[in-house]
């Protein structure tokens, strides 16, 4: 059985825990053992968060290590960049390319670094860089921006549709469903 590390960045509110939760119920539907971290950071105050999802035959601790995620999925492009020492040699990415100002950048201490794409790329990763924010508004809300990373991210995994179809009707609440599988087939479709 295939194991694997998944860690999910971003900022205080963007959906991330709902985006841990889906991914955990999905792969215990398809027999995997997995171990999902708690939200860590500053999800209250806009802080930078991550969440860790493993999975195997048997899993025995959430926690991810440096060069260990196989994939990192973030919310904001500064974050994939935060992040980046913790993916293995052959891990990819999937982001949002959308930029979020941390605080340094906001009091004018720092700037936002430009061309963050073209820096991971050439450290050696492979980025999946999308436009979450506009397909996840196309789709209906601004907050459906973690189902069009889930979409995007379920290219790299060979599991039915219907697996995803099913994990987003047991965990995102009933009146928001048709959102969210619109931003999931939006991400998943996208070029």
């Amino acid at each position: 059985m295939k194991s694997g590390n998944i860690m999910i960045v971003g900022v205080g509110g963007q959906g991330s825990l709902l985006a841990s939760k889906l991914l955990g119920h999905l792969l215990l539907s398809q027999g995997y053992d997995v171990k999902v971290s708690e939200v860590h950071g500053m999800s209250q105050r806009g802080g930078s968060v991550v969440t860790y999802v493993r999975y195997g035959e048997k899993v025995y601790s959430p926690v991810i290590d440096k060069g260990e995620a196989d994939f990192i999925v973030s919310f904001e492009l500064l974050e994939a960049a935060r992040w980046l020492p913790f993916l293995k040699k052959d891990g990819q990415i999937v982001t949002n390319t959308q930029q979020i100002d941390p605080m340094p950048v906001i009091t004018g201490a720092a700037v936002y670094p430009e061309n963050l794409v073209e820096k991971m790329q050439k450290s050696g990763a492979k980025v999946d860089a999308l436009d979450c924010l506009q397909l996840a508004e196309k789709a209906g809300s601004a907050k459906a921006v973690n189902l069009v990373l889930l979409g995007r991210l379920s290219h790299y995994f060979d599991l039915p549709e219907q697996a995803w179809m099913t994990s987003i009707e047991a965990i995102v609440p009933a009146k928001f469903q048709e959102m969210n599988k619109k931003a999931f087939d939006l991400g998943k479709a996208a070029s």
